[in-house]
């Protein structure tokens, strides 16, 4: 399969966030695939278990909740509690709600639901106008603020929550849809061709506007968000300390080049114009946002998918600008991301797109939960100087303070964000085109799916991965006619291999470069292709143009992004080195595979520069010369921070090679590693 094969219409919508009208790709849905095991299951998991409930009762403690029981009692503004935009949390959480009803059909989280769905219809005012914050005597007048207000904003999560509950439970009777439909229609009323000629200062209500054509078939929505996509860059913003880039204003959605000012808000902004130019026909907006999303992939993205390089502003920075230790790398902007590059995946069937959600989801947004799921990063850093607190359970964090995952925020966008991601994280595993499916995230799981030929095509999916390599796919019903089964090659993966084991004991093995590996047959129950990738620890150099980690590498492994963390260097070190500042790598020795943990070697220095130096410059080098060396396990980033208080990193500094130690003999080195793993 190549990006280059026409565009089908799609005649069905399935159960999933983004259903295009036309594109390479048709996403298969939450009725169509059920992960059933592994790394992504117990994330699952946990979300159902624990977070929502979590998230529940934060938002009720916060009183974000009741502030649309005051609404529809008519007593605010007082007693109103949270930012302009906590109205958004509310439909994040019932968009997770929805996705987790539709996945589990569990009965107490459809009465949470309802009941939540019941407290948002009664505030909403006669004409469809729904918001807590703009409106009534006391407040500032309805549309005020488009700059920092949020209403459009909170409408837009609004429309994706009636969505989710239209495709999750077509049939029910909540009236969630007929909110949405009334606060949409008035949108269409004011800001339509002869209305208010401006834009949100947060973009998101054009995903919104554009999936809820898709749901209802009322094409005016899409035209008012092709309005809203045609208008941003236009100058319609007043302006603000940061630029008018920070609104991603500062240059028409089709001229711009990169993504840039507030990543969620340019994520999320692209997101939309990508549904726009698919259901217009636009090619050459979609081109362009082909471009921004090259661009900002190559020159303004971490390593681990993350975006946003300034804790100001919560922005990109320039080109190259990724510094470790001040990564901001918001966790909304790395699920903004993906949703951004799903649709391009959709629409052009390119596998680096797959590739960079799976980097994100690694990396990102498994980093932000602890494993208890009741705990969450905001800004995700790739290096901790000091040593965290334990944040206080009862209260919530300024969000990007928290050194610890911490409960809650006084903006809490990222908890309910995670929540609706892994409630809805099925519809991101699998693609069918007219010629078959597509795989593109590998987890344990089940797929059933109708070909546009009328085929029903059935596989299970069996995989250990990302501890193990083999991501073995088993069709389970015979084949009339042949199809194509196809399987994403990461990017990482040279020496992939693709073995194909008929049913008659018939065995072929070839290698499977970057990009598609695709087998086409009339399958039977018994086939079975196996995709094995190759996961060896491999160092990652940087591009020498991002200076910050210039003379740095990183471990990966797979699609995961290992860390350096404090704790190992104490017990491997016995309590003689606890900073990561006090060690570098020596990137001549390789870099060993213990049963899925990579050992890396690295030197330890003498004591550095005293703490009193007056001035931190000086005419010799001020590096610490090497004392000896350690195998130290290093731990994937997403694991971080879940044994206490540390230091850690991502790029570990290179020790010059009059620096390594080679001292250490081989019988040493293995007693180390030993010592090391136990």
């Amino acid at each position: 399969m190549t990006s280059t094969e026409p565009r089908t219409a799609h005649h069905r919508a399935g159960i999933v966030p983004a259903a295009p009208r036309t594109g390479r790709l048709r996403p298969l849905g939450l009725d169509e695939v059920r992960i059933t095991g592994g790394f992504w299951a117990e994330r699952q998991s946990v979300n159902h278990r624990h977070t929502l409930a979590h998230i529940g009762r934060w938002l009720e403690r916060a009183g974000w909740s009741r502030n649309f029981d005051l609404a529809a009692a008519g007593s605010l503004p007082a007693d109103r509690r949270g930012r302009e935009f906590s109205d958004s949390e509310i439909y994040k959480y019932l968009e997770a709600l929805a996705w987790e009803i539709g996945r589990t059909g569990d009965g107490e989280l459809e009465a949470t639901f309802r009941d939540l769905v019941g407290r948002v219809e009664r505030a909403q005012e006669p004409d469809g106008y729904l918001n807590t914050n703009f409106g009534r005597p006391g407040q500032a007048p309805r549309w005020s603020d488009l700059e920092w207000g949020h209403e459009l904003y909170c409408l837009g999560h609004l429309c994706q929550a009636a969505v989710a509950r239209a495709r999750t439970r077509p049939d029910a009777d909540d009236g969630l849809l007929a909110v949405a439909r009334r606060a949409a229609d008035l949108v269409c009323e004011v800001f339509g061709p002869k209305g208010v000629q401006s834009v949100c200062g947060h973009a998101e209500i054009e995903v919104g506007l554009a999936e809820l054509a898709r749901v209802t078939g009322e094409q005016r929505y899409l035209r008012q968000a092709q309005l809203f996509v045609a208008r941003r860059g236009t100058g319609t913003l007043r302006p603000i300390e940061w630029g008018p880039q920070y609104f991603q204003d500062d240059a028409p959605v089709r001229q711009a080049t990169v993504l840039r000012g507030h990543a969620v808000r340019a994520n999320y902004l692209a997101a939309g114009a990508v549904d726009v130019a698919v259901d217009t026909g636009d090619e050459d907006l979609l081109s362009a946002l082909v471009t921004q999303w090259d661009n900002t992939v190559a020159r303004r993205t971490y390593i681990t998918g993350g975006q946003g390089s300034h804790h100001q502003d919560e922005a990109f920075g320039e080109d190259w600008v990724l510094p470790p230790d001040r990564a901001y790398s918001e966790t909304c902007a790395g699920i903004a991301s993906i949703m951004f590059s799903w649709r391009l995946l959709l629409a052009r069937g390119d596998t680096r797109y797959g590739d960079l959600i799976e980097r994100t989801l690694y990396n990102v947004v498994a980093t932000s939960p602890s494993a208890s799921g009741t705990a969450f990063y905001y800004a995700n850093t790739l290096h901790q100087r000091t040593p965290g607190s334990v944040p206080d359970p009862d209260t919530a964090s300024l969000r990007a303070e928290s050194s610890l995952r911490a409960p809650w925020f006084g903006v809490s966008c990222c908890p309910p964000n995670v929540a609706r991601t892994f409630a809805s994280l099925d519809a991101l595993v699998a693609t069918a085109d007219t010629q078959g499916v597509q795989i593109h995230q590998f987890a344990d799981c089940r797929i059933q799916t109708r070909l546009d030929n009328g085929e029903l095509v059935a596989l299970d999916v069996q995989t250990d991965y990302p501890r193990r390599g083999s991501v073995r796919l088993t069709p389970t019903r015979d084949a009339a006619d042949p199809w194509t089964l196809s399987v994403r090659v990461p990017h990482w993966a040279d020496g992939a291999r693709l073995v194909v084991t008929r049913a008659a004991g018939e065995v072929s093995t070839t290698h499977a470069a970057p990009g598609w590996a695709s087998v086409r047959h009339a399958f039977r129950t018994g086939d079975v292709v196996e995709l094995v990738l190759p996961m060896r620890p491999r160092l990652t150099h940087p591009d020498p143009r991002i200076d910050a980690v210039r003379g740095c590498v990183a471990v990966e492994r797979g699609p995961e992004v290992y860390c350096l963390e404090s704790v190992d260097l104490d017990a491997v070190s016995h309590g003689a080195v606890t900073d990561v500042a006090d060690v570098r790598i020596d990137d001549t020795a390789p870099v060993e595979d213990h049963d899925g943990r990579p050992l890396a070697c690295l030197v330890v220095t003498a004591a550095g520069p005293p703490d009193d130096l007056a001035w931190p410059y000086a005419e010799r080098s001020l590096e610490p010369a090497p004392s000896t060396s350690f195998d130290v396990p290093l731990i994937p980033y997403h694991d971080w921070a879940e044994r206490g208080p540390s230091t850690m990193r991502v790029w570990l500094p290179v020790a010059g090679r009059s620096h390594v130690d080679h001292g250490t003999t081989g019988e040493q080195r293995s007693e180390q590693k030993g010592n090391a793993i136990r």
